[in-house]
C-alpha cells in the first residue's frame, strides 16, 4: 500500500462506492443552480470523501450542463486526495468532434486516468484510461437515460465489450427531489482487486455522467 496515492489506501478494499449529492435549499427554492457538493461512502452508509465542485455562478446558470469545472475530493481530515478537472466541450453526439473528456488527478497534480467519450449515435459510451492514456474499461449505457420510477445503469465492461465487470447506477431518488433539487444518488460496483487509481478515475466518471445526463430537474424521474 506504500506506492498507493495519499488518501487513497481505503478505496483499496471497496468493491462498492455510494455518491450522494447534498440538497441545496436555495436552488430547492428559488431554482438557482448551485454549487455541487457531494459525500462518497462506502456500502455501510459511512462517509469516506467529501466533494465539492468548482466553478463561477455564469457557468453554472448558463453553460450547465456542458460547463467546465473542478471538483475537489478530500477525505475526511480535510486534505484534498483527488482532483477532478472538466474543460467546456459542446455536448452533441452528432458533432464527434466535441466528445467529452475529463480528467483525474491523485493525488493533486498527478495525473491517475481519464474518461473518455466514445462516439455512438445510439447509446452513451466511454472509455476508461490509465495514466498513459491507455485504455482499460468501458462504459455503456441505457438507449433511454430518463428512467421512469427506476434506476438506471451504465454498464463497467472489458473492452471487448463482452463481458460486465460492474455498473455505474443512478439511483431514483424520488418525486421531490428530482424535480425541484436536481440532487442525485449514484452507486459504483467494481471488482475489489480494481487498481485505486482507476476506482478514483471511476468517481469521476460517475460526476460526468450525472452532468451529461441527469442535470436537467425533470431527468431521472
Amino acid at each position: 500500500t506504500h506506492n498507493l496515492p495519499p488518501g487513497l489506501e481505503y478505496l483499496k478494499q471497496l468493491d462498492r462506492i455510494i455518491i450522494h449529492q447534498q440538497v441545496e435549499l436555495l436552488e430547492a427554492i428559488i431554482g438557482t443552480e448551485t454549487s455541487s457538493k457531494y459525500e462518497i461512502k462506502n456500502h455501510l452508509g459511512q462517509r469516506v470523501y467529501f466533494a465539492v465542485e468548482e466553478n463561477d455562478c455564469f457557468d453554472r446558470n448558463l453553460c450547465s450542463p456542458i460547463r467546465s469545472f473542478t471538483i475537489r475530493i478530500a477525505d475526511n481530515t480535510g486534505r484534498e486526495v483527488i482532483t477532478v478537472n472538466r474543460p467546456l466541450r459542446c455536448n452533441s453526439c452528432l458533432f464527434p468532434c466535441f466528445l467529452q473528456e475529463l480528467e483525474v488527478q491523485s493525488p493533486p497534480g498527478t495525473v491517475a486516468g481519464y474518461v473518455v467519450q466514445n462516439w455512438d449515435p445510439f447509446l452513451p459510451k466511454f472509455t476508461i484510461q490509465n495514466e498513459s492514456k491507455e485504455d482499460i474499461l468501458k462504459i455503456i449505457g441505457p438507449y433511454a437515460t430518463c428512467g421512469c420510477f427506476e434506476d438506471v445503469d451504465f454498464e463497467v465492461k472489458a473492452l471487448n465489450e463482452m463481458s460486465t465487470i460492474g455498473k455505474i447506477s443512478k439511483y431514483w431518488s424520488g418525486f421531490v427531489n428530482n424535480v425541484f433539487t436536481n440532487t442525485a444518488n449514484f452507486g459504483i460496483q467494481v471488482p475489489v482487486d480494481l487498481d485505486v487509481r482507476i476506482k478514483a478515475v471511476m468517481i469521476g466518471a460517475c460526476f460526468l455522467i450525472d452532468l451529461m445526463f441527469f442535470e436537467n430537474s425533470l431527468d431521472g424521474l
